[in-house]
């Protein structure tokens, strides 16, 4: 008796495994068709911050790949070297398109990557809220030693010529920007004119750049942004951003 139901058992799991594997095969014949979207986030933060973005990237059909690094107590060589390793597991050899999304720091990295490295199927970059030609309150903390010493990352986002964004070539590759603009007096002070409250909207444009577009958001906020998110898929898909329909959006 215990036989026939051990015999029963081994046939009904036997089965369903046999059923199974198809559909396994299926699903993952359809992800590696996927394009790839690297994604990384900004100067303290970690691949949690990403989260609603990383969603509806995938819910557009993307393979997305978070790279995350640590802006505390590290220098900037050390964060290239670190995003450039995860990056060259996950992407140098596919044989699918390769695109990219960072969100303020994020975006730099990216562009330290990319001057570094010739991907063959490089897709679209977008960058969000990336202080491209350095920000003014980064040049406040210099000579913080606390900040220096904790997060000395943060010091490199000014705008002097020793500036990590002052490092950077001018992209061969399709890329777009996005600014983000909130209305605040309380910084006026300190960073004067148009900004994300962090980011001046000036300073995220790029010599080069394939197209540029400003959405209502503080820095931090464009994360979870709709109007963001939105723009990035479109920029993905078609090279521009969506200025026709982008206060409906």
């Amino acid at each position: 008796m215990k036989k026939k139901v051990w015999l029963i058992l081994v046939v009904m799991f036997g089965a369903a495994w046999l059923l199974q594997t198809p559909l396994q095969a299926a699903e993952t014949a359809v992800e590696n068709k996927k394009e790839i979207v690297v994604l990384l986030h900004g100067l303290g933060r970690s691949n949690v911050a990403m989260w609603r973005l990383a969603n509806l990237l995938e819910d557009a059909g993307y393979d997305v790949k978070q790279v995350g690094y640590s802006s505390f107590n590290t220098t900037t060589p050390e964060v290239v070297s670190d995003i450039t390793k995860q990056i060259d597991d996950c992407c140098v050899n596919q044989n699918r398109t390769v695109h990219f999304v960072g969100h303020s720091l994020g975006g730099l990295l990216i562009r330290a990557y990319l001057q570094d490295n010739r991907l063959q199927h490089l897709g679209r970059t977008v960058l969000i809220g990336t202080p491209n030609n350095g920000t003014d309150i980064a040049d406040r903390f210099r000579g913080n030693c606390l900040v220096e010493f904790l997060m000395p990352m943060a010091t490199a986002l000014g705008t002097d010529d020793n500036s990590l964004p002052k490092k950077l070539d001018a992209p061969y590759y399709t890329i777009g920007v996005i600014a983000g603009v909130t209305e605040s007096d309380s910084n006026e002070d300190y960073l004067p004119g148009r900004d994300d409250g962090l980011v001046p909207v000036e300073s995220t444009k790029l010599e080069g750049m394939t197209d540029f577009i400003e959405v209502n958001s503080g820095h931090s906020m464009m994360r979870y942004n709709n109007e963001v998110a939105e723009q990035t898929i479109y920029f993905l898909k078609n090279g521009q951003f969506n200025k026709v329909n982008s206060d409906k959006l």
